[in-house]
C-alpha cells in the first residue's frame, strides 16, 4: 500500500510540473494576390499573383500570427476556431485583432484535390489577401 500511495504522488509531482508548450509554425510564401469590395459592397476580382518571399509565423505561445512583408503585419489569435476538413480542403480558422485594432479572420486552407496546396488568407469586411504557401 505504501509502494502504491508513493508512486501516485510520484505521478502527481510528474504531471505537475511539467508544461505545456504551444507550438510555433513559419511559412514560406512564394505569391500573393488581393480582392478589395467596392463602395457598393461589390466585390471585385482576385489580382494577378504576384511573387513574394516572405515568412509567416504562427506563435501559439504568444497567440499571434506575424506576416513579415514590408511593413510587418501583426495579429493578436482570440479565438482559435475548429478545423473543417472535407474531401478537397482541410481549414484552420483564427479570429485575430490586427496591429490597428481591425478585426479580420484568418484561414489556413490545405487543398487537397491540388497537390495539398497551402494557402493563407486574411479575410476583412472589405478586403482579402491570399498567399500562397510553400513547404
Amino acid at each position: 500500500m505504501k509502494v502504491l500511495k508513493n508512486l501516485v504522488l510520484l505521478a502527481f509531482i510528474i504531471l505537475g510540473t511539467q508544461q505545456a508548450f504551444a507550438q510555433k509554425y513559419r511559412f514560406k510564401t512564394s505569391s500573393y494576390s488581393v480582392m478589395e469590395q467596392d463602395a457598393k459592397g461589390k466585390w471585385g476580382k482576385w489580382s494577378d499573383f504576384k511573387d513574394t518571399n516572405i515568412i509567416i509565423t504562427l506563435d501559439g505561445d504568444k497567440n499571434r500570427i506575424v506576416v513579415n512583408s514590408q511593413q510587418t503585419q501583426l495579429y493578436n489569435i482570440e479565438v482559435y476556431g475548429t478545423t473543417i476538413e472535407n474531401e478537397t480542403d482541410k481549414t484552420m480558422t483564427f479570429n485575430c485583432i490586427d496591429n490597428s485594432g481591425n478585426r479580420c479572420v484568418i484561414e489556413v486552407i490545405t487543398r487537397k484535390t491540388q497537390g495539398n496546396r497551402i494557402q493563407f488568407y486574411i479575410n476583412y469586411p472589405d478586403l482579402k489577401i491570399v498567399y500562397n504557401i510553400y513547404p
